[in-house]
C-alpha cells in the first residue's frame, strides 16, 4: 500500500492522503483479502490521518469492494486491481480488470437469484462510474467517510 499526495482535489490538511492499490490474483480467497484490505485501509484513514469513518461506512466499503471483486473475477480473466483512494470526505473504491464488456445493471427484480451486485453498490454510493480503459474497464464508486444523519437516502445518481 501506498500513501502519497492526492493533489489539489484530494490533499487533506496537514500532508497527504493514503490511497492503496493492490493487484489480486487467482483463487476465489481474493474477495475476503480484497475486504480485508479495505478494512485495514480505512482503519489506518482514521488513526493516521483522523478522517472520520463510521462502522456503517467500513461495512458499506467492505459490502462495495467484495460486489465490485466478486464480479470482475467471475466475468474477467487475469488479475485484478483494486484501487482505494481519499477524495475529500469520501473513500473512492476503483476495481480494474480486463474484460472490455461494460455492466449493465439489471432492472430491479425481486424474484432474481442473484446478480443484484452492481444495483446493490448503485444503492449505497454517492457516486458510481464504469469506464472503459485501454485494456479493459474500470468500476468506480465513491461513499461518504462519515454518516449523514439529514440524508433521506444514501444512493446517488452515477458520477
Amino acid at each position: 500500500m501506498d500513501s502519497t499526495p492526492m493533489g489539489e482535489d484530494g490533499s487533506a490538511p496537514g500532508g497527504p492522503v493514503p490511497h492503496a492499490t493492490v493487484a489480486l490474483g487467482g483463487d476465489g480467497s481474493v474477495i475476503a483479502q480484497a475486504r480485508h484490505l479495505a478494512a485495514g485501509f480505512l482503519t489506518r484513514v482514521q488513526a493516521e490521518h483522523g478522517l472520520p469513518v463510521s462502522q456503517r461506512v467500513m461495512e458499506l466499503t467492505q459490502l462495495v469492494v467484495s460486489e465490485l471483486v466478486t464480479n470482475a473475477r467471475k466475468y474477467a480473466p487475469g488479475p485484478v486491481l483494486l484501487d482505494l483512494r481519499i477524495l475529500g470526505d469520501l473513500i473512492e473504491v476503483g476495481v480494474w480488470d480486463s474484460d472490455p464488456s461494460l455492466p449493465i445493471a439489471k432492472a430491479a427484480d425481486a424474484g432474481r437469484v442473484g446478480q443484484h451486485g452492481l444495483e446493490i453498490v448503485m444503492a449505497v454510493a454517492q457516486g458510481f462510474e464504469v469506464r472503459s480503459e485501454p485494456v479493459g474497464k474500470r468500476i468506480t464508486a465513491r461513499l461518504a467517510l462519515a454518516d449523514d444523519p439529514n440524508a433521506a437516502s444514501c444512493g446517488h445518481p452515477p458520477l
